[in-house]
């Protein structure tokens, strides 16, 4: 099979790989139907994580199940899947108590660096899920073609907006800030938009992010950064702050924005993943009452509800993917992304290039 491999930083490759093999007896493999670009993806991409020649990447997939394990009761040849981005049991403490991106026994896609050993790429022709029956989520059937990205947009990036809003408790009437605007960001204003609230801000300087923005429900669009940021967000709420801020980028500038935009008494959220290591201004807080929630994101925990409402047609997040590509130009794909020329890209196997409309 063909896959997409990292050579070093800005080194893509799509190579021959050797095919999966089933080996746990409770594992399956997926076909994968769609896969994309992550954020994330391009902190190895470009050098701020290690990489090693030939290492696997990606970790957002759907597809159609092509083989499975003889210890597999719930999941079927045939069936089409939505992953989260980790394998899980479903059974541990964490999983139990709603964290099942903490499994015990966790194995992340495209990582070496997991409790359950090294796991396949997304980015490829097929996928071997250890643990099939409590990972993968199945579909009544197949979606359409347009339902796609919507559905793709659940394994990690749209959750990850949801999990901002969830963990900051966006209510309905609330004024919420969005610091971030690419995919996650995006989605941020979506689930912000989605639990009621009432103003949201995204801070954004790009006017083809700040259409989709509006599209999910932003009301204002706030191209400054840094202190200034922090005065006309403050200005923009009595002089006191919004009550929510989510922060969907993971630099220690975006983490000192969002602490210091909230109002006393308000909650941030973080979802963007963190590089470097952030030093919290705990006296500002502690004064403030700041309640500082988010990380990584439980994805399989929430896919059912988030995944009825997809099909249902009352959720679009799909709208993020501004770009479709073949596999086979999955450099392209990342080059596109580090060169904010692309939102996010959604890769198909044997696809032509072109735009996406969900």
């Amino acid at each position: 099979m063909y896959a997409a491999i990292i050579n070093g930083p800005g080194q893509i490759e799509y190579a021959e790989v050797p095919d999966p093999r089933l080996s746990t007896g409770g594992d399956a493999i997926v076909r994968v139907v769609a896969s994309c670009v992550c954020g994330s993806d391009l902190w190895r991409y470009r050098g701020v994580l290690a990489t090693a020649p030939g290492d696997r990447i990606g970790h957002e997939f759907i597809g159609v199940v092509e083989e499975i394990g003889p210890s597999v009761t719930d999941v079927r040849v045939g069936d089409f899947v939505v992953a989260p981005f980790y394998d899980c049991d479903m059974t541990c403490p964490n999983c139990l108590t709603g964290m099942s991106v903490a499994c015990l026994t966790r194995s992340l896609w495209a990582s070496n660096d997991s409790i359950g050993g090294f796991a396949d790429g997304a980015q490829g022709e097929l996928v071997r899920v250890p643990r099939a029956d409590s990972t993968l989520l199945v579909l009544p059937e197949a979606p359409d073609e347009a339902l796609v990205p919507h559905v793709l947009a659940l394994c990690d990036v749209f959750t990850t907006g949801y999990h901002a809003a969830r963990s900051a408790q966006v209510a309905a009437g609330d004024n919420v800030v969005v610091i971030g605007d690419g995919a996650v960001g995006l989605c941020a204003v979506l689930a912000a938009s989605r639990s009621g609230a009432e103003r949201i801000v995204v801070m954004s300087r790009h006017p083809d992010r700040q259409q989709i923005a509006r599209t999910f429900g932003a009301t204002d669009v706030l191209t400054a950064r840094g202190a200034e940021a922090v005065t006309e967000v403050r200005d923009m709420f009595e002089g006191i702050g919004p009550d929510r801020v989510l922060e969907c980028v993971g630099t220690n500038d975006a983490w000192d924005q969002a602490i210091r935009s909230v109002r006393p008494g308000g909650a941030v959220a973080v979802v963007g993943v963190p590089h470097g290591g952030p030093e919290l201004p705990a006296r500002y807080m502690f004064s403030n009452n700041i309640r500082l929630s988010g990380g990584s994101t439980p994805v399989r925990d929430y896919l059912p509800e988030l995944l009825g409402e997809v099909i249902e047609g009352n959720l679009r997040p799909g709208v993020v993917f501004d770009a479709q590509m073949p596999l086979s130009q999955v450099g392209e794909a990342y080059r596109a992304m580090d060169e904010r020329r692309s939102i996010k890209v959604m890769l198909r196997p044997g696809a032509q290039p072109g735009a996406v409309n969900p």
